[in-house]
């Protein structure tokens, strides 16, 4: 009995044991379970989390470089609007052309491809195997802006990687033609000077947008227009392109025959202000002006301010017969030379002791004449005449780079200012500048300011009575009579106003006036009393001669003679 108790008991005993086991390894692996679980749910959650943010907050995005990687946008630029002179004629205008481009990652064959394409775009095929030798870049540019040619045969060759695509181009029908007023624009299609830089945001147009859907490997599947292009607006000028191309023809040859450094011309109507030539020497077609340097597309006329010299002295008479200081009839005993202060002025020619009227200082052009009338009218009037015709000041034409020119003010004139001021020395104009005060001269009395633009014309301004302005147009015609210094100037049937200029250029070296340089220059109108044109010439540094009557008169006599029967101006 006791032997089999205890063996009951110590089997009990075992038994409990086990069970105490197997209940510990069941919490054991519950837990582990548990754990495991755990981590399960929050990798779930965390995944979820993930899915949730991405299909919410980062759809968008997601949607975007989606697209992006299948989508291209591609611009279409508006077509630039034209440049037009006064009768229509194009100056500039844009066409369709096409641009050649390659994604070198399409590419299986770079050397084969290169030497089909080198012929037909003109380039190496050195140069071309070097832009689509790396396929690691997406695109690149071949050639840009061809013939549309270019493309149709292109287009033939069906060469994989190579597309392209349309742009326009910038066309010069005239060439050279008024290249300094019209401008260029650059590859990227702006206006890079002249006109085209001035009126940029008028000429260009609005870029128009496609969409182009590609497969994986870049083909492209369809194409969505998103903005249609919308044309620049076309820009009309005052400029007629057949007097323009005779006054540049004119200018070059005189300009070549003295040997200049440059010249310019500048032809207007008096009676409104409207510019009928612009033009600068030396020159070249836009796309050459571009390789040549600035020295090429500075509109002299515009830019270049300069001494008037002789050609200002009209203007000092005029102030003096405005204010009384003088009368027309009034008559000088000249001396050979004037002093004033620590300056004495004499005459480009000497003579002696001699009597002039008015109308001999100014068709002789005596500078003694000048000062001693310009002393009569007095610093103070004299400065506020010289601001009321416009000097000191830009014409406000819209070209860029438009100089000012350079006046002194009354608080920095020297005692010997009215020594050199009343003949044109000791200041500088441009010779638009002065083109637009002598509008005053031949128009009776009335000032228009110079406009390039059709349909920008500002109204004139009465500076002068009319008898003063027509006073002076008469003493001016006896500057191209027999004895003045403009004779080269006469026109057979038509009566010319006009005022030599031989203008000494200070030499920033000395600080003195050279002996060597000078701009011989002439400016004029006809028919006077009824003035149809108004011309100005001006030859920066001639060689052999440097009158102005001899270089500049000759060229003015060969531009008025062609434009007044070109505009139907009867003989007077």
């Amino acid at each position: 009995m006791v032997g089999t108790g205890w063996v009951a008991l110590m089997g009990h005993r075992k038994t409990g044991r086990r069970v105490r086991l197997e209940a510990h390894a069941t919490g054991v692996i519950d837990r582990r379970v548990g754990v495991l679980f755990a981590v399960f749910l929050g990798l779930f959650l965390a995944l979820a989390a993930r899915a949730t943010w991405l299909t919410t907050v980062r759809a968008g995005t997601l949607r975007e470089q989606a697209r992006s990687q299948h989508d291209s946008k591609v611009v279409e630029p508006g077509l630039r609007g034209p440049i037009l002179d006064r009768r229509g004629r194009q100056l500039a205008v844009s066409e369709e052309a096409v641009t050649v481009y390659a994604n070198p990652f399409l590419i299986e064959r770079p050397a084969a491809t290169a030497a089909r394409l080198a012929p037909l775009v003109g380039l190496p095929e050195e140069r071309i195997l070097a832009l689509i030798s790396d396929r690691s870049r997406g695109f690149v540019y071949i050639r840009r802006k061809l013939p549309p040619e270019v493309g149709e045969r292109l287009r033939k060759l069906a060469l994989e990687g190579v597309g392209t695509l349309v742009e326009p181009r910038r066309v010069y029908p005239g060439g050279a033609l008024a290249t300094q007023v019209v401008g260029a624009v650059g590859t990227d299609g702006y206006g890079l000077f002249g006109l085209e830089q001035a009126a940029d945001r008028l000429l260009r147009g609005r870029d128009g947008e496609r969409r182009v859907v590609r497969d994986a490997l870049g083909r492209p599947l369809r194409t969505i227009t998103v903005r249609q292009p919308r044309p620049g607006r076309p820009l009309r000028l005052t400029i007629d392109a057949v007097l323009q191309r005779h006054v540049e023809g004119v200018l070059a040859a005189t300009a070549e025959r003295y040997r200049a450094r440059g010249a310019s011309a500048v032809v207007v109507d008096p009676r409104d202000g409207a510019v009928l030539a612009l033009a600068s020497w030396p020159s070249a077609a836009p796309d050459r002006s571009l390789e040549l340097g600035p020295d090429v597309r500075r509109n002299r006329a515009v830019e270049d301010a300069y001494e008037p010299g002789s050609t200002f002295k009209p203007f000092t008479v005029a102030a003096a017969l405005s204010d009384r200081v003088i009368s027309p009839l009034a008559s000088f005993d000249l001396p050979p030379t004037i002093r004033v202060a620590d300056r004495v002025i004499g005459e480009a020619h000497p003579r002696g002791w001699e009597r002039m009227s008015v109308a001999d200082i100014l068709a002789r052009s005596s500078n003694v004449g000048t000062v001693t009338i310009g002393l009569e009218l007095g610093a103070r009037r004299f400065a506020r005449w010289v601001d009321r015709f416009g000097f000191g000041r830009p014409t406000g034409i819209g070209l860029p780079g438009e100089s000012p020119g350079i006046v002194p003010r009354l608080c920095d004139y020297s005692g010997s200012s009215m020594g050199n001021l009343p003949i044109g020395q000791g200041l500088a104009v441009t010779p638009l500048q002065l083109v637009a005060a002598y509008t005053a001269l031949a128009d009776h009395g009335v000032l228009h300011e110079p406009y390039l633009i059709a349909g920008q014309r500002r109204p004139g301004k009465r500076v002068l009575r009319r008898s003063v302005a027509d006073t002076v147009a008469r003493m001016l015609e006896g500057v191209v009579g027999p004895n003045g210094t403009g004779a080269e100037a006469q026109i057979p049937g038509y009566r010319i106003a006009g005022k030599t200029g031989t203008s000494q250029k200070p030499d920033p070296l000395t600080g003195t006036y050279s002996k060597t340089r000078y701009v011989a220059s002439f400016v004029g109108f006809a028919p006077v009393g009824d003035p149809r044109l108004l011309v100005l010439v001006a030859v920066d540094e001639p060689q052999g001669e440097i009158y102005g009557g001899v270089v500049a008169a000759p060229a003015f006599e060969q531009i008025v003679s062609f434009a007044l029967p070109y505009l139907g101006v009867p003989p007077s």
